[in-house]
Order: C-alpha cells, then structure tokens, then sequence
C-alpha cells in the first residue's frame, strides 16, 4: 500500500496540542481517499537521519508547525532530506527557502509587488522612526523574517516606544489599512491549479487575522487581479509545488500586494473548500503516479 507521511510539530513544544490532531485528522479523510495509509511523525525525528522516513511514497510537511522557534534544526532537516533525495513535497529546497520571509525581497525583484519593506538584521528605534517619516504611514508592522502565525508581530503607531522587539532579522512595513476593512486574502493552489479563495478579517481593534485571534474567516471568488498575483507568484518559483497558499492584500491605492506565499506548513482552509479537499487529492494522486 502507498504510504504518506505527515511531518508533525515538535513534541516537546506543547504550543500546539490542542490543535493539530484535528487538521491531521482532516487531511487524513483527504489522503486515503488515493488510497494511502497516512502516517505522522514529529518533523524533529528526522533531523539528522532521514532513514525513518525512507519507506515512504510521499513526505508532506504540512503540519510541520513551530519550525521557525526552532529554525536552524529546521534547515538541518531540509538538508538531511535533500541530501537523502527523499520525496517530500514541496521540495526540501523549498521549504528551506520559504522558511526565512527574505523570500519575499526575491520575488520583489521578480518584479512581484510586495508592501514597501524595511529589511534589518536588528530592528532598531530609529529605524522604525526612519520608516515612519519615509513612508508617512499612520502605523508599522514590524515582525521577525522569521516568524508564523503573528510570532512576535508588532503594530506600532507615531511616537510609540519599540518595545518587545523581535530578535535577529526582521521587516517593517507600513499597517495596511485595508487588513480592517477589506482583510486579507488567501488562494489556494493544488498541483499548479486554483481550488479555492478565503478572506480573512481581524476582530474590530485586532490587526491579526489567524483564527487564534478570532480571525472571521469566509469562503470569497477572487478577482482577475488577485488571481493574476498569485499566478505570477508562482510564475517566479522554478520548483515544482504540490500545494501552494498565496496571501495577499490591498495597498493604499487599492492594488493587490503579496503579504506571504505559504509553501510550508499553511492551513489549506479545507472546510472552506467547496470541493471538501478533492483537488488536493487529486494533486496528490498525480504526484503519486508521477
């Protein structure tokens, strides 16, 4: 029988007990519908000896959370599997490469619009005050390049002390406005082909919108310049993706801009999937076959 394994977080960080059983639990319903057997396994046994994972048709690191409190072990593994030739999808290189937000300043120069983006290897007071009276925005996202699910994400307005900073690399970008009233939204791509769309929107005087924060979240058709945006995004990728969740927003002007592309470990919003997860069956099915 086709084998598939899940790579799972880290046991030892209990951040996430509580919740990713029920998203493993959804995408095994998924997976044995191409006739696999689901098995998982905490991503962090397999750092540096990649045989455990060697009889497996398929590795999918979609439920691989907490990478990133835990980021040079992460990029150990990526080694580990890339250097074994394991068939992990998205590739090895991939996820050590969209594993370090930095990705975004090469799509940049892809010529992939992104909000207007500090880059520092310490973010600093003045830094934030220099990007302030460039940019005039009313308030500043600052986070680490490193970083899911608004870790260690600052919103700061004029004159209000940085504090809390995050540590190492990190961004700041100017508070889209648009977040309130207009939200965030995510287009989900299996093997190459759209599935499906959710917008997600923060709670009145939040700036987060995962659902740990009370994101309201709902199922949306995108437009011809959303989808245009996601399909140049990965246009700029040579690898090949088994999945893929572009997330974007509206600038001041009203134009689409890439917050992340999410080729790692993204909730794939299944139960907002009209199509309840056949087309990443489907892309996982190919794959097997391929």
């Amino acid at each position: 029988m086709t084998q598939i394994a899940v790579l799972t977080p880290d046991p030892a960080d209990k951040s996430y007990i509580g919740r990713w059983p029920e998203v493993l639990a959804r995408l095994t319903a998924v997976l044995e519908d191409t006739g696999a057997r689901v098995v998982a396994t905490p991503w962090t046994d397999h750092v540096e000896d990649a045989s455990g994972l060697a009889a497996h048709d398929l590795i999918l690191p979609v439920i691989a959370w907490g990478y990133h409190r835990d980021h040079d072990r992460w990029l150990a593994g990526c080694e580990t599997w890339s250097r074994a030739g394991l068939p992990v999808a998205n590739p090895a290189e991939v996820l050590r490469w969209n594993s370090d937000k930095a990705y975004l300043a090469q799509l940049a120069d892809q010529g992939v619009p992104i909000p207007p983006t500090r880059w520092t290897d310490r973010v600093t007071q003045d830094q934030v005050n220099a990007a302030f009276a460039e940019t005039g925005a009313p308030a500043l996202i600052v986070k680490p390049t490193v970083s899911a699910g608004a870790f260690r994400t600052l919103r700061l307005s004029p004159g209000e002390a940085l504090t809390d900073a995050p540590e190492g690399t990190a961004m700041i970008q100017p508070y889209l406005k648009s977040i309130e009233t207009d939200g965030e939204t995510s287009l989900l791509f299996f093997g190459g082909r759209f599935s499906h769309a959710v917008n997600k929107r923060p709670v009145p005087g939040d700036f987060r919108i995962q659902m740990q924060f009370g994101g309201l979240y709902r199922t949306v058709t995108p437009d011809a310049e959303a989808m245009a945006l996601a399909e140049q995004v990965l246009a700029a990728i040579a690898e090949p993706l088994l999945y893929a969740r572009i997330d974007m927003a509206r600038d001041d002007a009203g134009a689409w801009v890439l917050m992340e592309a999410e080729l790692i470990e993204p909730d794939f919003y299944l139960d907002y999937d009209p199509a309840n997860g056949a087309g990443f069956a489907a892309a996982v099915a190919a794959r097997l076959k391929a």
